[in-house]
């Protein structure tokens, strides 16, 4: 499988995601400048961590102008999987891929620790080989990662089966405690914790990895039904 990995001026997580898809689990990863009209041919995209743009104005509010997000858009329209990490979330949402918005922790403080999620519903291509109720221990580290959107949007969420993973222990004030959410149709997911960087032995976890083995497993899984 070929993941993108796009790279805005001042993402600082996109290495990080790169390294897990292509050294912890052996699939290939490229890297996608920001002004780039093409993703070229690959399976995946991913939104990585960061300070795009410097997150002036608001995080991920200029990032979503950037020249590559037309792709990613219509990437996204014919099905491809889109996760967005962080900083990938906050652009997500910022260019309405997802809906709500990420306000500035509740504390008010920038957060870097380990936190416990769990996985809500395995009905994405982001947890389909994890089971529902698995816990993971990934690391978050942010600023502006408090998830906030109105009662109906909420409520459609959960109707809908949207909230992949929540928050055991919520660093940020994240309404309902989520941590992640996909799309109407199932295959753009945004999260502010870091399954990147909990997908090796050497960073202490690998419990991070089983969102990346899901998607490789979704789209092995749509491979094999088109042959």
């Amino acid at each position: 499988m070929r993941f993108g990995v796009v790279v805005f001026p001042g993402s600082n997580c996109d290495h990080d995601a790169w390294y897990a898809v292509s050294q912890n689990l052996g699939h290939q990863a490229e890297f996608i400048w920001h002004d780039s009209a093409s993703l070229s041919n690959v399976d995946a995209v991913i939104l990585p961590g960061g300070f795009s743009y410097g997150d002036y104005l608001r995080c991920g509010a200029i990032a979503k102008f950037s020249p590559v997000m037309k792709a990613v858009r219509k990437f996204a329209d014919e099905g491809g999987p889109v996760l967005g990490i962080c900083n990938g979330f906050q652009i997500l949402v910022e260019s309405g891929f997802l809906p709500g918005a990420l306000l500035r922790n509740r504390d008010l403080r920038f957060v870097c620790r380990d936190v416990t999620l769990r996985i809500e519903t395995t009905n994405s291509p982001f947890t389909c080989a994890a089971a529902k109720g698995q816990l993971m221990r990934v690391p978050v580290a942010h600023g502006e990662g408090c998830y906030f959107a109105d009662e109906r949007t909420l409520d459609q969420l959960e109707a809908e089966d949207r909230v992949i993973v929540r928050y055991l222990d919520n660093p940020n004030g994240s309404l309902r405690n989520i941590a992640g959410i996909c799309s109407e149709r199932r295959n753009v997911m945004g999260m502010m914790p870091h399954p990147e960087r909990a997908s090796d032995v050497l960073l202490g976890s690998t419990e991070g990895r089983v969102i990346l083995e899901s998607m490789i497993a979704s789209m092995a899984g749509h491979l094999g039904a088109r042959q």
